[in-house]
């Protein structure tokens, strides 16, 4: 009970964080179960399942205040879909720690870019929509290895690039829901297929994951109106910040300084 309580918080206050900024639920949810000893495939897979509930009820926030750009959300989810699909398959077989310190460091370059974007007030703008298929593929992979890149990856970019800020975040939780469902699928079939000798031992955090849903579930319909509703440029150093924030605390987590 201890540890559904435990994850239940856990779960609400990083599903606020995601749902008004479009990232850090993943990210958040993937670094405490990584540090209870929770092995990285585990891990993954425990947050993609809970997340599919989770980005269910924040993506129809989202939607019914209206924060998604449509144009761009179906090539985002697609590739998403393709690039989440083949890191889980990859992170099945191989130690996803590889290329956390690429990611670190584009977090903080994008990041300091956002608040430096912030400060000199620059107006938004309409973005291409092909450029949502290298962004998804590379979002969705990134996911799936980390347990939580969808959101720092595709909703800095969209933001960096100009598009405004609610609906990059809408927009990116959104196809987040499309890319959660894939993602636990493939966790499953890799299951199934034999792919993933340690998925036995999941059975042992189903607590943890029943918290993380219970908690994502209250704070997720929150997500739209505070995206909605918070200025433009508060919305986008809050963005910013938080990227700067996650990759100082995952470079820690690199350097040995933080468990």
């Amino acid at each position: 009970m201890e540890t559904f309580l435990l994850f239940f918080v856990v779960g609400a206050l990083a599903q606020s964080v995601d749902g008004a900024l479009g990232m850090a639920y993943g990210v958040i949810s993937s670094s405490v179960l990584l540090a209870f000893g929770v092995p990285p495939a585990m891990a993954s897979a425990s947050v993609h399942g809970a997340e599919v509930f989770t980005t269910a009820a924040s993506a129809g926030s989202h939607v019914w205040h209206r924060n998604v750009d449509w144009r761009l959300l179906r090539p985002l989810a697609l590739a998403g879909v393709i690039g989440g699909c083949f890191g889980a398959y990859v992170l099945t077989g191989i130690d996803g720690d590889v290329i956390k310190p690429f990611i670190v460091a584009y977090l903080a370059v994008i990041g300091g870019y956002i608040v430096w974007r912030a400060g000199h007030d620059i107006q938004p703008r309409r973005l291409p929509s092909w450029m949502m298929a290298p962004t998804g593929a590379v979002g969705g992979f990134l996911d799936a290895i980390g347990g939580g890149g969808w959101g720092p990856t595709v909703s800095s970019t969209l933001v960096a690039a100009g598009q405004e800020p609610r609906r990059a975040i809408g927009t990116v939780n959104t196809a987040e829901f499309f890319l959660t469902v894939a993602i636990s699928a493939t966790f499953v079939w890799a299951l199934v297929t034999g792919h993933w000798e340690e998925a036995g031992a999941l059975e042992h955090h189903a607590a943890a994951v029943g918290g993380l849903v219970a908690g994502g579930l209250l704070a997720a319909p929150f997500a739209g109106v505070i995206a909605k509703r918070v200025p433009r440029k508060v919305l986008t150093y809050a963005v910013g910040v938080l990227l700067l924030a996650l990759a100082a605390f995952q470079g820690l987590q690199l350097m040995g300084v933080l468990g």
